[in-house]
């Protein structure tokens, strides 16, 4: 049977996994203000950035992972912060 510590530490990597999605998508947000798109943000604007800067097809910037994403971005990423709008 699994402990309670067990069940603790996995509903925190979930939400920790969640806030960094959140954070992602809020970031596209960001870029697509930056690079002034119209029709995508959030995640969408994240995909349609990485798909025109490196000539990626979309099926494969959409299969990525959260984390490749968030790797793939470090440097754009960089002091990042959440604005205060959208923190809780």
């Amino acid at each position: 049977m699994k402990t309670k510590e067990h069940y603790e530490t996995i509903r925190r990597l979930r939400q920790v996994e969640g806030e960094l999605a959140y954070s992602l998508d809020v970031f596209g947000d960001k870029l697509a203000e930056r690079e002034k798109y119209k029709a995508v943000d959030g995640i969408d604007a994240v995909h349609f950035y990485l798909v025109h800067k490196f000539g990626w097809l979309p099926s494969v910037v959409r299969s990525m992972s959260p984390e490749d994403l968030r790797f793939v971005l470090l440097e754009e990423m960089a002091g990042f912060t959440l604005p205060k709008a959208a923190k809780a």
